[in-house]
C-alpha cells in the first residue's frame, strides 16, 4: 500500500470491535490518554487491514502495517512504539494471541539528557510573577518535583501541614506516594489560600473546579519570558531541575526515586549525567600547560 493510499472507514462490525476494546480499557482503569492512543492505533490498523477479521491476524500482518504504513508515512518514532504496544495489548487481552514484538522493527531509542535550570534561573523564574496563584503553582512544582497533572489533581486535603508532607494520589502508574513539603512553599500556599479560598481542588479554574493544563502551561511560559530565560525548556524542566538540585546537594538517589515516583532506578539515574557537581571537579589537562599569551 502506498503512503498516499486512503485507508477505508470502519465497518459497523469493526466499530463494535474497537468499542469493546475501549470498554475493556476503561474497566481496567487505564488513563484517558492511554485509552485514546490505544483505541486510535487499533482503529488505524483495522482500517489499514481493510476491516479484516482480527482473529486471523498474523505477525506478518503487523510487520506489514509497521513497514508499509507507519514507516512509509514517516510517522514519529514515539507513534511507532505506541502503535506496536497498543496492538500487543489488544491481541493479548482480546484474542489471547501473543506476538513476538521483538521481531517487529522498532526505532532505536534516543538518548537525550533533560534540560536543567540553574538555581539562579529557578530564582528568576519563581520571582517573575506577582499573582499568588500562578506563583504558588510554579513554586509547588519545583519544590516537590511534581508532574503538571499531579499539581492539577491536588486536593486541599492532600496537604498535611502538621506532618509537612503532600499525599500524591493515583499518579502515573496508579501509584500513591508521600513527598516532603517545603516550609517556604507552605507559607506561600497559605497566602494564596487566604486570597483565593479554593473549595475542593487546591488550584481551581475561573469557571471550573480544577485548573487546566493549558492554563498552567501559559503561566509557565509567561514566567519564563519575564525571567528572560531562553533555554528550550518545558514545564517538566522544573521537575528535572528539582531532582538534579537534590542530587547535587547530597540526597541519596534512592530517596529521589521515591519522591519523584519512578518505578525504576534507571529512570532516576539520568540525573547523575546532568549534575554539574562532579563534572565541575574535573580539571582539564589544559591547566597543566603553560599557554603563552599573545
Amino acid at each position: 500500500m502506498s503512503p498516499n493510499h486512503t485507508i477505508p472507514k470502519l465497518t459497523e462490525e469493526s466499530f463494535s470491535t474497537v468499542e469493546k476494546f475501549r470498554k475493556y480499557m476503561i474497566q481496567r482503569r487505564y488513563s484517558p490518554a492511554s485509552i485514546n492512543s490505544c483505541v486510535n492505533a487499533l482503529e488505524t490498523f483495522i482500517r489499514y487491514s481493510n476491516n479484516a477479521n482480527l482473529a486471523s491476524v498474523s505477525q506478518e500482518n503487523i510487520e506489514d502495517f509497521n513497514y508499509n504504513y507507519i514507516i512509509a508515512n514517516n510517522y514519529s518514532a514515539s507513534y511507532q512504539n505506541q502503535v506496536i504496544n497498543a496492538l500487543k495489548l489488544y491481541f493479548k487481552t482480546q484474542h489471547n494471541l501473543q506476538f513476538n514484538t521483538d521481531l517487529i522493527e522498532r526505532p532505536r531509542k534516543e538518548y537525550r539528557l533533560p534540560v536543567v535550570f540553574s538555581l539562579q534561573e529557578i530564582e528568576r523564574l519563581l520571582n517573575a510573577l506577582s499573582n499568588k496563584k500562578h506563583r504558588s503553582m510554579l513554586v509547588l512544582i519545583y519544590s516537590c518535583g511534581l508532574r503538571s497533572g499531579e499539581l492539577i489533581n491536588l486536593r486541599i486535603t492532600d496537604i498535611d501541614s502538621d506532618r509537612m508532607i503532600i499525599h500524591i494520589k493515583g499518579a502515573k502508574g496508579k501509584k500513591d506516594r508521600i513527598i516532603p513539603l517545603s516550609e517556604t512553599a507552605l507559607e506561600l500556599l497559605r497566602e494564596y489560600f487566604t486570597a483565593y479560598r479554593p473549595k475542593t481542588y487546591l488550584f481551581n479554574g475561573e469557571t471550573k473546579p480544577q485548573y487546566s493544563k493549558t492554563s498552567l502551561q501559559k503561566v509557565y511560559c509567561k514566567a519564563k519570558r519575564i525571567a528572560n530565560i531562553e533555554k528550550k525548556a518545558t514545564l517538566q524542566t522544573l521537575r528535572h531541575s528539582y531532582a538534579t538540585h537534590l542530587l547535587e546537594s547530597g540526597v541519596n538517589l534512592r530517596i529521589i526515586q521515591e519522591i519523584l515516583g519512578h518505578s525504576s532506578p534507571k529512570t532516576t539515574q539520568i540525573y547523575t549525567h546532568v549534575s554539574s557537581e562532579e563534572t565541575s571537579k574535573v580539571v582539564s589537562p589544559l591547566e597543566k600547560i603553560n599557554l603563552h599569551k599573545k
